[in-house]
Order: structure tokens, then C-alpha cells, then sequence
């Protein structure tokens, strides 16, 4: 019998959905005319119809590369259409099963983690395949140092997906808004004392003044930031015309330090550090220097001088500014998402609440 003879009974068989006899007929035919596209082609469908979509698609795709008959392309286009509307239903489906729970709706946020060079391309492919995005994008929001913020939303769902993207290479996990609420924050105002215990002056959740003493060896981690200062300019524009524009102006310079076993973070800011208050760090403390913002900043060097000499051997996370502009557009989403950073500003700012995620997300994902 011929090749376009034995082509037929297996075109025959498929659409009597007999895929038993097309099994059995393709087993030749791979053997005889291995490179035949039609040949291809079929085994392609039969690895379809046998729940095999991702190498189905792969011999489709590469059917398109190759082929220069229309009708063959066409075949192989609907093929891979099938297998898209195939597997969005049944993602779909997956994310009705695992939202249908009441407890699944919290408020949660899916970060993904970053990806090794040589990794990169691959993980684009499966990134775009399980968002539904094309391949520029997903390498777009794939980084290779730092976190990224991909998206919020309800609980249930966002485990879906961070399952889906971790199976297929790419690291990703999930964090509730209320494991962040459970962390304490105490925004310290000044060391009162380092040794035999650490004791610092502070302010918890709810503006209340107190003192809290520690053992140095509590703190875990350290997490650093700079948050920026925005202010409005004037610039003169087209046709010499003034127009104002938001520009930053400064940074104001943020340390977090874990404590894990007591759960909660101290946070020292160098604008609202009260540098004349408790232990001294440099002379321009009690000399009656003029406060300015050099002299700020020299204070606030001296103290973290200090801070790390006591931590030498505590692990630093400073890849905060490129999870922040992932993270802005993200925040503006969520309610009930407070900072606890007391940074001067003429208008509120994201920058805050992102950092408040980024040192929450730090302290969840090492305790």
C-alpha cells in the first residue's frame, strides 16, 4: 500500500475517533517515513488526543517552521488552538476549585522570585503560558536579582498560580495580608543602652511610648532601604511657559532588624531617629550643632556603623528599590496596608507601603 494510501486510513481513523487503529497504523509509518510533515502531523494529533498537549504543541509549532503547504499549516494552527482553549478551561476550572472556599478570598500577594540567566528563556516560555501573556512581557517580569511583585489578589487563586509557575521551574511563593498584620512594628526613636542588653525607646502600632530591651543575638536580619522624597518643582516648559512637575528631592534611609522568636521588627529611620536623645554616637551630638541635612546624614552613618559592628554577622537584604517599582502599581489595590513609617510628605506614597511589604515578605519567608 502507498504512503498517501496509509495516509488516508489514518485521516479515516481520526475522524471515526478511532485512536486505537491510528496508533497502530502511525507505528509504520514513524518507522518507514519518520520526516514525512503528515506523518508528523498525525502523531502530533495522536499525542493530543492521548492528553499529551505539551509535546503535541511542540510538533505543531514546529510543523509552522517548516512546512510550506497551506492546508498542512492550517491543521497544525488549529491544532494549537485547540490545545490553548483546552488548557484555559481547564485552568479556569482550577481557579474556580481552589477560590470556591471561603478562607481562599484573603487578600494575599504572589511574588516571584528571581531567575538564573542561562534559566531565563525557558522560564519566559512557561511564564507566558501560564499567565497568558506573550513571551516579551513574561521576560519582562522575570528578574534575575531581585523579588517581584506580580500580582494580588484572592489567596486561593494566587496559590494556583504559584504552584502552576514553581512546577514549571520558577520559583514563586505567596504571603497572606494578615500574616504581614500579625508582625509588630516598633519605630525606634533612640539606644538607650547596648549592653549588658540592648535597650531602645520606641513606638508601637499605636503611637504608645515604651522601652524594649533584647539580646543582640535575637536579630536575625537586617533590611534596608531609601524611600524617596517628592517635592514640586517649577520648570519653565514649551513656549517658555512654567509647568510644575514632581521631582525627588531626597531620601530618608530605613533599617529593619528581625526578631523572629518575639516576631516582631525594629525599624530606625534617619528622619525620625532622635540622634540628641540616648547613647552618643559622635560628638556632633551634644555639641549643639546645627541640625542640617549633612550633619543628619553623618549621624545616621555613625549609627549604622554601629549597628553593624553589633551585627557583624547578621545577613542584609537591600534589593528593595527594584521590588518597589514592581510593587507601587500593586499596592494601590490593597486596603488596610499600613507602612508604620513616620516619613515626612506633602502627599502620602506607595514607596512607604512597599517598603513595610518587602521587610514583612523578608521576615515570613526566612522564619
Amino acid at each position: 500500500m502507498t504512503l498517501p494510501a496509509q495516509l488516508e486510513q489514518v485521516a479515516a481513523a481520526f475522524e471515526q475517533r478511532d485512536y486505537k487503529t491510528v496508533a497502530q497504523l502511525l507505528k509504520p509509518l514513524l518507522k518507514a517515513a519518520p520526516d514525512h510533515p503528515w506523518v508528523q502531523f498525525y502523531a502530533a494529533r495522536l499525542q493530543e488526543v492521548s492528553g499529551k498537549p505539551e509535546a503535541a504543541e511542540a510538533a505543531y509549532r514546529k510543523l509552522l517552521k517548516e512546512t510550506s503547504n497551506p492546508k498542512l499549516a492550517l491543521q497544525a494552527r488549529q491544532g494549537l488552538q485547540r490545545i490553548e482553549t483546552a488548557a484555559q478551561a481547564q485552568q479556569q476550572e482550577a481557579v474556580a476549585q481552589a477560590t470556591a472556599d471561603p478562607s481562599s478570598l484573603v487578600s494575599s500577594f504572589l511574588i516571584v522570585e528571581p531567575v538564573s540567566s542561562e534559566n531565563r528563556q525557558a522560564a519566559a516560555q512557561n511564564f507566558a503560558r501560564i499567565m497568558k501573556i506573550d513571551p516579551y512581557t513574561a521576560r519582562v517580569h522575570l528578574s534575575q536579582r531581585s523579588w517581584r511583585l506580580y500580582r494580588t489578589g484572592a489567596i486561593g487563586e494566587l496559590q494556583f498560580y504559584s504552584q502552576q509557575l514553581t512546577n514549571a521551574g520558577i520559583p514563586s511563593f505567596c504571603v497572606t495580608l494578615p500574616e504581614i498584620q500579625k508582625i509588630r512594628v516598633f519605630r525606634v526613636q533612640h539606644i538607650q543602652a547596648a549592653s549588658p542588653q540592648a535597650t531602645i525607646v520606641c513606638l508601637n502600632e499605636s503611637d504608645q511610648l515604651g522601652t524594649l530591651a533584647f539580646e543582640w543575638s535575637e536579630v536575625t536580619r537586617r533590611v534596608e532601604g531609601l524611600l524617596p522624597i517628592f517635592e514640586d518643582v517649577i520648570d519653565l516648559g514649551a513656549w517658555n511657559k512654567l509647568k510644575r512637575r514632581e521631582q525627588t528631592q531626597d531620601y530618608a534611609q530605613i533599617w529593619d532588624l528581625h526578631l523572629p522568636k518575639r516576631k516582631c521588627i525594629l525599624r530606625f529611620c534617619d528622619s525620625t531617629y532622635q540622634f540628641q536623645q540616648g547613647m552618643i554616637f559622635d560628638v556632633t551630638q551634644t555639641d549643639g550643632t546645627r541640625m542640617t541635612q549633612t550633619t543628619n546624614r553623618l549621624r545616621w552613618n555613625n549609627l549604622a556603623k554601629f549597628l553593624t559592628n553589633r551585627l557583624p554577622d547578621v545577613p542584609s537584604w537591600a534589593e528593595f528599590t527594584p521590588f518597589a517599582e514592581t510593587a507601587l502599581e500593586h499596592l494601590s489595590l490593597v486596603s488596610s496596608f499600613k507602612s508604620h513609617i513616620d516619613v515626612f510628605r506633602k502627599d502620602e506614597s506607595y514607596w512607604d507601603q512597599a517598603f513595610q511589604l518587602y521587610s514583612s515578605l523578608v521576615f515570613i519567608k526566612n522564619s
